[in-house]
């Protein structure tokens, strides 16, 4: 019988905002891997795989791959164990800075991005505004 503390895919979809198909393709690639299966088979999910898939939908906007989230996880898990090496935290560590530099440098691009999109947006306005104001005679 499942704990009560799992959730279905269909919950963690609106906890995370993150569609059911993609959270099933994260499964079906090894990214998060649901904790437990009901006896029908349905895929149940713990506030550990929650708070997984929420590290996955932060990076998702920011442009990493596959590959660097599944890192970027592992080793998050790694600097969590205490029973891991030195040599597996060093490395861990690396990962994290590693991933820190390219979330910076990828929020920066989306500000720029987004002021220019504002900057269009005000534009937009200001032309649309003048165009159909009536004329006051």
């Amino acid at each position: 019988m499942p704990d009560r503390a799992t959730l279905q895919i269909g919950q963690v979809a609106e906890r995370t905002e993150l569609s059911i198909k993609t959270i099933r393709h994260y499964d079906d690639v090894g990214l998060v891997t649901p904790s437990a299966r009901s006896t029908g088979g349905f895929r149940l999910y713990t506030d550990a795989d929650v708070r997984r898939l929420m590290v996955i939908r932060r990076m998702k906007p920011l442009g990493f791959t596959l590959a660097e989230m599944k890192d970027l996880l592992d080793s998050l898990a790694v600097l969590d164990d205490t029973a891991a090496s030195p040599d597996e935290h060093h490395r861990a560590a690396e990962v994290l800075r590693d991933c820190h530099d390219k979330a910076e440098t990828s929020c920066a691009t989306l500000r720029r991005q987004l002021a220019y999109a504002e900057e269009f947006a005000a534009l937009l306005s200001d032309r649309s505004a003048a165009r159909y104001s009536a004329p006051t005679a």
